[in-house]
């Protein structure tokens, strides 16, 4: 990692410190630019789940994808994926085949962790050069703008990249056995995602997972986040817009407080509305840069609210780090030549590092330029 990956630029403040202390206005590094501030009808579509209202997303059942004998990877369900990750880049899935017990547990102990004091939880303080354990910032650049939202990251895959015993919380303890049998769950079900996916471009089952350097390459992690109260959720973000820059997204909502926003074809926020016991996915950057943009990542946000916390459980499915990636040689041709250039996810996920999240600014600067002799 380059030096500049080393430290974080200043000293790092703890969301969750600032909106305990009291204070009626949040300081102004948290202030988002007018044009960012979510819109009073937003806020009010971001309020504490009481009943389930019209989700904006698609929701996807795969006890059929599950039951299905080895190899018969195609049909209605597939069909669905496809049109899911060609239109919006988000759906949910349900009957996905993780244990609803599992799932609270894990959300359960990361909120454990979360209430101990800030005292407890500082000896658990990141670093950009891995991100590993308790942070607050995701850019290094000095004076960036920040986001109303405290988070802990780790790695779950492969075997020689997991996070040592170091990066992981002894207080809960449960929070290492629990989050290792969850990341071992989601991950077959990225693998059934990724088969399906692959069908659903016309190419083997097996075709994005051999991008991603095969089932023992690809690259595993969690990040938990944690969004505390915010006086003024008006004037910022939980978490601001971006695409995620890795290959695919499960996220385990909170199951008492929306948040997550998507932008719609129009440009319009979309307030994403969880299913109890559903997991959301969105395609990332990886997986757009390898279908020649068939499939779409797409620019997605977190709100924050005056009345309650919300966390939330989100697992990274990427490729492995020193492949150079570039569209599948299948769905490139004279009609549709090659959008993108070859890059590693280490090269490029530097940008965010550096940057923090801006957008889709990185994997649109990245199409490759037209030829015009």
């Amino acid at each position: 990692m380059a030096d500049c990956m080393q430290e974080w630029p200043e000293p790092i403040v703890r969301v969750q410190a600032v909106a305990e202390s009291g204070l009626a206005a949040i300081p102004g590094c948290y202030v988002k630019p007018p044009h960012d501030r979510p819109a009073q009808q937003h806020l009010a579509a971001v309020a504490v789940l009481h009943e389930p209202s019209d989700t904006s997303i698609p929701v996807i059942d795969l006890g059929e994808l599950l039951a299905a004998d080895e190899g018969r990877i195609d049909g209605l369900i597939t069909e669905a994926v496809a049109a899911a990750c060609r239109d919006l880049g988000f759906f949910q899935v349900v009957n996905h085949g993780v244990a609803p017990e599992l799932m609270r547990a894990v959300r359960e102990a990361w909120r454990g962790f979360f209430r101990l004091p800030i005292s407890a939880k500082q000896q658990y303080a990141n670093q950009p050069r891995t991100y590993e354990g308790y942070g607050s910032r995701v850019g290094v650049q000095k004076g960036g703008p920040l986001d109303w939202g405290d988070y802990y990251f780790l790695h779950l895959a492969p075997e020689a990249a997991k996070s040592p015993d170091k990066y992981w919380p002894t207080n809960p303890a449960i929070c290492k056995e629990l989050s290792e049998e969850y990341g071992r769950e989601v991950t077959r079900l990225c693998e059934l995602l990724m088969a399906a996916m692959s069908a659903g471009l016309g190419v083997k089952p097996g075709r994005l997972q051999e991008e991603f350097g095969g089932a023992d390459g690809a690259g595993v992690c969690v990040r938990v986040n944690y969004y505390p109260r915010c006086p003024q959720p008006e004037l910022t973000l939980g978490l601001s817009s971006h695409s995620d820059p890795g290959g695919m997204t499960v996220l385990l909502a909170d199951e008492r407080v929306r948040g997550l926003q998507v932008r719609g074809r129009g440009g319009e926020w979309v307030t994403v509305d969880p299913i109890a016991d559903s997991f959301i996915v969105n395609v990332g950057d990886q997986i757009q840069v390898l279908t020649n943009a068939a499939y779409r990542s797409v620019e997605h946000r977190v709100t924050v609210n005056a009345d309650a916390e919300r966390l939330s459980v989100a697992m990274f499915y990427n490729p492995r780090s020193d492949l150079p990636l570039a569209p599948m040689a299948e769905l490139v041709s004279a009609e549709a030549p090659a959008l993108y250039k070859p890059m590693t996810f280490d090269e490029y996920r530097l940008y965010i590092r550096r940057m923090g999240p801006r957008g889709k600014s990185q994997v649109e600067s990245l199409k490759a330029k037209p030829d015009n002799r």
